[in-house]
């Protein structure tokens, strides 16, 4: 299918623009070429060294957004005309942006302050609404304000969808094919390292390496005053990772390790990533191949994999401009080359700490959503049909 794409020529061997001319091009060449979607979601795999991989997403979150909208599409959840309304200050709301332009539902998004304004300017370029929430909540910050806000505008667009990327469980078994493809051209995958936000890909990802592989262990990297695993809320410069309240989503019992990384050290390591290996991504990536480079090197016959979320180009002017960087104090001469060890969350100092968490179950946390007694939902299988699978 790719060559096919390629080098613009069908099964029956003849080129789209032959079929174009007796008009029978339109439905074939969909089938062909495909739209950004199925352009976009999958990640390419790419050797860093002889023990570490890595899949490198162009935008992640669009897999989880597409996913999840075309199951409530087929299921008659979502219909024609009704408006989608989500929460976002990053890369889900730019997949779900890209998914409703091409299947034209309406789209509101909520987000705060934090969002920058290269990305809001595409979002609403790509035709959605988005609402800035100025106010933090006195509990949750800016996270619960955005929650109560959407709740307000889904009663007043009703009927509408609200995709919930924090608590649907399409969210981890859209990263079913992701495992697949893994599989397939990597084979064995020892350790499994990745960015946790809203739990998705990685608790969806092991889930479906452990269905053949038990012992696949899972590394999680988190930032301070993230309460994910343990600390408390507060102001955070690394987005993309991290929360102020509990995702359901984010089944604690998933992860042997986790690390916590300062922004400084994710955004110096993504500058690495760049001129060591010419792979230009986000600082949550930086912060995946920091983590998951020391785990590879310090345990050399394992295959190790880390998922690198999204590429750079949006932070330029910001994270990737070394100006930047020590205007605000966060460029680093030298990056660490290993964690201060801790066995207790109350023993994290910044910087970079890791702790073996042993897939204990999740720490006291106010949760996200109207359901605050609802335990995390582990990654269980889902029915054949809820599962994207490898185009």
């Amino acid at each position: 299918m790719g060559a096919q794409a390629a080098n613009g020529h069908s099964a029956n061997g003849r080129t789209t623009h032959e079929q174009a001319a007796d008009g029978h091009a339109a439905p074939h060449r969909m089938e062909v070429v495909g739209d950004a979607v199925a352009a976009l979601e999958m990640p390419r795999l790419v050797r860093l060294e002889h023990n570490l991989y890595a899949a490198c997403f162009t935008v992640m979150k669009l897999l989880p957004a597409r996913y999840i909208l075309d199951t409530a599409a087929r299921r008659g959840e979502l219909r024609p005309g009704m408006t989608v309304v989500e929460t976002s200050s990053g890369t889900f709301g730019l997949g779900l942006a890209m998914v409703t332009a091409l299947r034209g539902y309406p789209l509101i998004l909520v987000s705060d302050p934090v969002l920058d304004a290269p990305l809001q300017a595409r979002l609403e370029s790509l035709g959605a609404r988005v609402e800035i929430v100025t106010e933090p909540a006195a509990v949750g910050g800016h996270q619960r304000a955005r929650l109560d806000r959407l709740d307000a505008i889904r009663k007043e667009c009703e009927p509408a969808f609200v995709p919930s990327q924090y608590d649907n469980p399409l969210n981890p078994a859209a990263y079913a094919g992701v495992a697949d493809l893994v599989r397939q051209r990597i084979g064995r995958v020892d350790t499994l390292v990745g960015c946790v936000g809203s739990g998705g890909s990685m608790c969806g990802t092991a889930y479906e390496l452990r269905r053949h592989r038990p012992q696949t262990r899972a590394v999680a990297v988190d930032t301070h005053h993230s309460v994910l695993f343990g600390l408390p809320d507060g102001p955070r410069t690394l987005r993309g990772l991290g929360n102020s309240l509990m995702p359901a989503n984010v089944a604690h019992d998933t992860f042997d390790d986790v690390h916590w990384l300062g922004a400084a050290e994710a955004f110096g390591a993504t500058d690495r990533l760049h001129r060591e290996h010419a792979l230009f991504m986000g600082p949550t990536s930086g912060a995946a191949y920091l983590v998951a480079r020391w785990e590879a090197r310090r345990h050399p016959d394992r295959t190790v994999l880390a998922l690198f979320a999204d590429e750079g180009h949006r932070y330029q002017s910001t994270s990737g401009d070394p100006n930047w960087l020590r205007e605000h104090g966060l460029h680093l001469p030298v990056l660490p080359s290993e964690p201060h060890p801790v066995t207790d969350p109350a023993q994290v100092r910044g910087h970079w700490d890791h702790m073996v968490w042993n897939r204990r179950p999740a720490p006291g946390a106010a949760r996200l959503g109207p359901d605050a007694a609802r335990p995390a939902p582990d990654c269980a299988p889902r029915p054949a049909d809820e599962r994207t699978r490898v185009r």
